[in-house]
């Protein structure tokens, strides 16, 4: 060792003991994000289908986001903005991957696709689950969704929760409407773009519109003395000579009616 080398050294051996000294435990949050993004970064890629161009962000457990941005760098932008990560261009969605998806873009809701919700909050998570099991060509109120998952008080966070969902169409929140028999805003290229869905599945949107306009929120069988949500599969079954209408939960437990089962409608109660 020369003369010059002895206070490089000790200057090293200074500064390795200022480092060990600063060192601090990072945050549990900051560990999983990074060990995510190293474990299994999102990519993304275009995909064609009958409604369009769509980006697609995927990685190993399933879909992350969905959206019709116009570009790479719009897609980019509002990935990060909305899930707080990057996502990685591709070639091509993975063969695995892409038959299903393309067919759910496209309305077949037989195709079962994988998704991945990691990046949102555990409400916004709570509400999205939810609307996936809303059935096609049905629809639920706002507050339907808020009353299932246990926030009857939270309808407008729920709408919040439904215009930032990342994955729309695979998530149908364009089944979601308000009480009034609007159609209500979606994220996915707005009102005009949720009533085309809606009318693709069958939902009778001018009916709706006209029942709640004349303040009728339900509907009713006088043969099984049952009430449903006007597009439930068991009320649209109703011939019109069975029909009934009420305009409130409490008018058809009055009447001596009982809530369907399957579209359980008290959890619409709350006013959207």
């Amino acid at each position: 060792m020369t003369t010059n080398q002895i206070p490089f050294l000790a200057q090293a051996r200074t500064l390795h003991g200022q480092l060990r000294a600063s060192r601090e435990t990072a945050p549990a949050a900051f560990v999983r994000a990074v060990l995510q993004q190293v474990a299994s970064p999102d990519s993304y890629a275009p995909i064609e289908t009958s409604r369009g161009r769509f980006f697609v962000a995927f990685n190993e457990r399933g879909v992350s986001a969905i959206d019709e941005a116009a570009d790479e760098t719009e897609f980019e932008d509002w990935f990060r903005g909305r899930l707080g990560r990057r996502a990685r261009r591709v070639d091509a969605l993975p063969r695995r991957l892409e038959h299903p998806l393309r067919r759910r873009l496209e309305g077949d809701r037989r195709a079962r696709v994988r998704v991945d919700l990691s990046g949102i909050t555990p409400f916004e998570r709570d509400v999205l689950e939810k609307t996936a099991h809303i059935p096609h060509g049905e629809v639920r109120p706002y507050a339907w969704v808020a009353r299932e998952i246990g926030r009857p008080r939270a309808v407008r966070a729920v709408g919040t929760a439904l215009a930032h969902n990342p994955i729309p169409l695979v998530i149908p929140c364009h089944r979601v409407v308000r009480s009034d028999g609007t159609i209500g805003q979606y994220g996915l290229g707005g009102p005009e773009r949720k009533r085309q869905f809606l009318t693709e599945e069958g939902v009778p949107l001018p009916e709706l519109q006209s029942l709640a306009a004349a303040g009728i929120r339900y509907l009713g069988s006088d043969t099984t003395s049952i009430f449903c949500l006007p597009t439930c599969h068991d009320a649209r079954r109703t011939t019109a000579r069975h029909l009934v209408t009420f305009r409130s939960a409490e008018e058809s437990f009055a009447a001596g009616y009982r809530p369907c089962m399957h579209c359980r409608p008290v959890a619409a109660q709350v006013a959207a």
